[in-house]
């Protein structure tokens, strides 16, 4: 069934979410749940992860695409399907399409990373690369659907959408029935208002909390002022919640049913992505490393056993690097460093020997010998190196003024 505005849809039920977990049977996976030993330690009871990572299509985001689109009538599904993601739903739609044998049109951004574009195509996927912004490539997918008669299919703000992501949930009370906390992150509401409808409606003890990028939070002001609130420019590496504004529909029971919204910094974000790849050795996206990140900001905060949400792993290698580098650098395992020496045969083997004595991993080197800045006996370089941890970069930092190096930054 299809709906023309927010007030007209019906609320999301317990009943809708058990629907939608038959709909899905053999379509979607029933992701893994791992326990993780080091949080467990750090929060003083169970902490596990819920694998949505590991789904079809790298994300959780199939499961309400293939309930909304095959709940669409005959005429509709013939009239095919149009969506705009930068991602993760570009690539659930795609795929549920193509299950379900509808044509599908997606519109993303002209920057979105080329493994989810190749992904998304090779789902089915017509792909249309328009605007640089996500709003860009909603507006005009929207046009798209006003032109062609195609069902625009949103990622979050729609009863079949929830319904579908709701299903997470069950599958955490089936898989850790004595689970007390559940994290999951926030951008639109989707994921979070389908946990919570089938959560709270069978263990309304479980206390859902909600986690948001502190660049993209859009829910803290929203849940303050009773409606939803836009906020200007969201920015943050976490892409799959980067959402300006809650949802109509995911909000309403965002606001009845989860417990509290928390909000994450990017240092916190990228040091919980490399837990993620250290410990559990699991490729996670910064979206999906929000839990963990909430996690090993106040660990004392969350009552176990505690399920975190990993709501996908799509996270584009270069990103991934450049995530893992500032993870690292935020836990004091990554130094980067200019200073000024003496520009004479040698010199430069020198200050590799200092580092060599505090044990610091040289892991690149640029030198520059010929630069306006510098006067005529001058050089600079700048170091990039592997540190272990904050009381290490100290040292090194020492070390080098010690030895007369002048550091600049």
């Amino acid at each position: 069934m299809s709906y023309s505005t927010s007030d007209s849809l019906p609320p999301v039920t317990l009943d809708d979410v058990r629907g939608a977990q038959k709909m899905l049977t053999g379509v979607a996976r029933v992701t893994a749940m791992e326990g993780s030993r080091h949080l467990s330690q750090l929060v003083g009871a169970p902490v596990h992860f819920k694998c949505e990572n590991l789904q079809r299509t790298g994300s959780f985001k199939l499961r309400g695409a293939y309930v909304r689109i095959a709940g669409l009538l005959p005429e509709e599904r013939a009239a095919g399907v149009v969506a705009a993601s930068a991602g993760n739903h570009a690539q659930g739609v795609a795929l549920a399409s193509s299950l379900l044998g509808v044509r599908s049109t997606v519109f993303m951004p002209k920057g979105a990373p080329l493994p989810k574009i190749s992904a998304t195509q090779d789902y089915g996927a017509e792909v249309r690369l328009h605007g640089q912004v996500v709003d860009e490539t909603l507006s005009a997918a929207q046009e798209y659907a006003a032109e062609t008669g195609a069902v625009f299919i949103h990622p979050f703000d729609h009863p079949d959408i929830i319904a579908g992501q709701g299903t997470v949930g069950l599958e955490i009370l089936e898989q850790c029935p004595e689970v007390r906390t559940i994290l999951v992150g926030i951008g639109g509401g989707g994921l979070a208002a389908g946990i919570a409808t089938a959560v709270k409606a069978l263990r309304p003890d479980v206390r859902i909390v909600g986690v948001q990028a502190a660049g993209a939070a859009a829910y803290p002001p929203s849940l303050a002022a009773g409606h939803p609130v836009a906020v200007d420019n969201p920015a943050t590496m976490a892409d799959g919640i980067r959402v300006g504004r809650p949802g109509d529909v995911p909000f309403r029971i965002v606001g009845d049913l989860v417990d509290e919204v928390r909000t994450v910094t990017e240092d916190e974000l990228a040091t919980a992505l490399l837990l993620c790849l250290e410990r559990a050795k699991l490729v996670v996206e910064p979206a999906g490393a929000s839990p963990v990140a909430a996690l090993l900001s106040d660990p004392g905060a969350f009552e176990g056993p505690v399920v975190a949400v990993l709501s996908g792993g799509n996270v584009d290698p270069v990103l991934l690097q450049r995530v893992l580098r500032h993870g690292m650098a935020a836990q004091g395992r990554y130094l980067a460093v200019r200073l000024r020496l003496t520009d004479r045969p040698g010199a430069l083997a020198t200050l590799l020997g200092v580092l060599s004595v505090v044990d610091a991993n040289v892991l690149d080197v640029s030198h520059v010998r010929t630069d306006p800045r510098l006067g005529l006996t001058e050089a600079e370089v700048e170091l990039h190196l592997e540190t272990k941890g904050t009381a290490h970069c100290v040292e090194v930092g020492q070390a080098l003024r010690a030895a007369g190096y002048t550091v600049i930054g």
